[in-house]
């Protein structure tokens, strides 16, 4: 299976690709972004572009590829609808237009996130536009499409938050991570279970199209 994965250098995309160059079963892993992971590995290229909405100059290397795995996120605070939107939805879209184009026998899996709101309509405007993306995907013509919408979600091996706020959370919150997982073992998850049960669904499918926390947790022990 070759693969392409969008926010490697996020904490989520950290966790993907590290599990898909572990991954003996997994021969090419390309990224793309607008920064360099820093990564260096025999299967791994790695693409660095301006602008990731627009791919024309690298769809050479899109090309053939089995799997996306897209881990691109950022916080709506501080953003207005109409910027969050674009940076959620609208670039979400761009991406998967274009890779569908090249690859229409891809599986798509997006990292969207527990809450999001499938019906568009809710008060919580994150909610709203996860909710948007999501359906958009789910209607293009990929092999498939897989929502992951995970919870809590505990960095491990290293990998840490680009975002700031994220990273002070978990500072707080990392005495209490235990208990989370023991008293809520459906409501957390760790970078490197999400990664595995990405690679999964992507590999043999799932009977849902959309994951919560549980499905995940499931699928990456299965």
């Amino acid at each position: 299976m070759d693969v392409v994965i969008f926010g490697a250098t996020g904490m989520v995309g950290q966790g993907v690709l590290r599990e898909c160059l572990l991954d003996a079963e997994i021969g090419r892993v390309v990224t793309v972004g607008r920064s360099a992971t820093g990564q260096s590995h025999p299967k791994l290229l790695e693409l660095v572009v301006p602008n990731v909405a627009d791919l024309s100059s690298i769809e050479g290397e899109l090309a053939g590829l089995d799997a996306c795995f897209f881990a691109v996120g950022v916080t709506s605070a501080g953003l207005s609808e109409a910027d969050y939107t674009k940076l959620t939805h609208g670039l979400t879209v761009d991406v998967a237009n274009t890779l569908v184009r090249l690859n229409p026998r891809m599986t798509f899996v997006f990292v969207s996130g527990t809450g999001a709101d499938s019906t568009e309509a809710g008060r919580v405007m994150w909610a709203r536009i996860k909710g948007k993306a999501e359906n958009a995907l789910l209607k293009m013509p990929f092999r498939a499409v897989y929502v992951f919408r995970p919870a809590v979600i505990i960095p491990r091996h290293g990998i840490r938050s680009r975002t700031r706020l994220y990273r002070v959370g978990y500072v707080f919150l990392a005495p209490l991570l235990p208990v989370i997982r023991a008293l809520a073992p459906n409501f957390a998850t760790t970078t490197e279970r999400l990664g595995r049960a990405m690679i999964a669904v992507a590999r043999n499918g799932y009977a849902k199209h959309i994951l919560e926390a549980k499905d995940i947790n499931q699928v990456s022990v299965d």
